[in-house]
């Protein structure tokens, strides 16, 4: 794989169109970005679980908030990449026009690598999953192909996130969110379909990025960006580069805001959180700066700022000393995991702990309990309502599901797809409010 291959503004469902001014204030990539910041299913992101239950008195993030913590950090070590090939080669710009803008391509990336994420986190992910491998879901397993029911029982919000940025949704265009092609594939971190995903020996399969309805729209993109194909049946590409940075984007926001998060909630104490982040911060006069400051959760924030200042330049540096491995697909880890030592040590810590002290919190797993009861409840309702839509109250439901989402299509995988559409979007309140609605649990208000 090569940068001028990789690097492209022709745009999903436009490429027709294609005319790029450079003299324009606003790149290409930076469209992408305020594209995604003004959409719904962006909007969304503000009522969806990220760790931590919603709402509460105390802040804790959110997947929207995330989301633009993961963008600017993103674009810092896209533009860290950038300068260090201009240090090296100042003609860069002339031989690699859109190098410049791999900063804004990682943030927009950024920006939408949590779309496809269900309400309640990834109990939401694993709820839809166990609907059609425990639950009344079972009976559509000969309706469909073996790849189509490897999609829904092992539902992922990667591949849920490239369907909504590309699917015709009704009323919505072919283009839908038309993004350009290197910030689609920059979203791609399992370039594979689903029956090749969850092979943990390479980091392209251990889960997969698209579902069999947007295949051929993967592989569109992947042979004009020329991405690395490994096999085609089943199919899997090689990531393209920029997804590493994505990911370490991702893996260094979630890490340290959970530990910020722990500690407002007091699960985590301050002295937990100043020791492991002390050690990230490669400053010896951090610990005297700190006697400065009265305000413990001030001292997290000082401490978070560092940290992820520490974390950005290892893995920029790691990605451009890895170049090579990198644009041949062979680089086989993430970002964060070969970073040097000891910060690679502190980051297994901070895994280890937020394993056992915040992911294991009785909230925490009290959300995802609720998660499985509210997902499986509405699709054990609506499921059978769409296909089947052979009683009055099965045509209530289906009235329920909004017009974009409903498809003309008459196969099974589309009308499963169609709920799991309007299921996968819903925020974790708008979920629990429908949810004990058509229970009747309670009542719509008539006001």
């Amino acid at each position: 794989m090569n940068w001028e291959k990789l690097l492209s503004a022709k745009r999903w469902g436009s490429e027709d169109k294609y005319n790029a001014d450079p003299a324009e204030a606003r790149s290409e990539f930076q469209r992408d970005y305020d594209r995604l910041i003004f959409s719904s299913p962006f909007r969304r992101l503000q009522n969806k679980t990220q760790v931590f239950p919603l709402p509460g008195s105390v802040f804790v993030h959110n997947r929207l908030t995330h989301s633009l913590e993961v963008a600017s950090v993103g674009k810092s070590l896209g533009r860290i990449f950038y300068n260090k090939l201009k240090k090296d080669d100042p003609n860069i710009d002339d031989k690699l026009p859109l190098i410049s803008e791999i900063g804004n391509i990682v943030s927009a990336a950024c920006l939408a690598h949590d779309l496809g994420n269900p309400a309640f986190g990834h109990s939401g992910e694993a709820a839809i999953s166990h609907y059609f491998t425990n639950d009344a879901g079972l009976q559509y397993r000969d309706k469909v192909t073996e790849s189509q029911w490897a999609d829904l029982t092992h539902f992922e919000g990667n591949a849920n996130a490239f369907r909504i940025l590309t699917h015709p949704y009704a009323g919505k265009g072919y283009g839908s969110f038309a993004l350009t092609y290197s910030t689609l594939a920059a979203i791609a971190k399992y370039p594979c379909e689903s029956i090749a995903g969850h092979n943990k020996s390479n980091i392209y399969t251990k889960k997969y990025g698209f579902f069999q309805s947007e295949q051929a729209g993967f592989q569109k993109i992947a042979a004009d960006l020329e991405l690395d194909m490994v096999t085609d049946s089943p199919l899997v590409y090689k990531r393209h580069p920029l997804v590493y940075l994505v990911e370490a984007a991702d893996d260094i926001c979630y890490n340290i805001i959970d530990l910020e998060d722990a500690h407002r909630l007091k699960i985590l104490s301050y002295g937990e959180v100043e020791t492991l982040l002390l050690r990230l911060c490669n400053d010896p006069k951090m610990p005297a700066r700190l006697t400065e400051i009265d305000d413990e959760d001030a001292k997290i924030s000082l401490l978070r700022a560092k940290s992820i200042s520490t974390l950005i330049f290892q893995c920029s540096e790691l990605f451009y000393n890895e170049q090579d491995a990198i644009l041949s697909g062979d680089f086989n880890s993430g970002l964060i995991d070969a970073i040097q030592e000891p910060y690679r040590s502190v980051m297994k810590d901070i895994v280890n702990i937020s394993v056992n002290k915040i992911y294991n919190y009785s909230s925490v797993v009290q959300i995802e309990v609720a998660g499985y009861k509210v997902m499986g409840g509405l699709l054990e309702e609506f499921v059978p309502a769409y296909l089947n839509n052979n009683s009055h109250y099965s045509r209530k439901l289906v009235d329920l599901i909004p017009k974009q989402f409903i498809t003309s299509k008459t196969d099974e995988y589309a009308k499963i797809q169609t709920v799991l559409d309007f299921v996968s979007g819903m925020t974790d309140l708008y979920a629990v409010e429908l949810f004990r609605k058509i229970k009747g649990i309670s009542f719509p208000s008539l006001s």
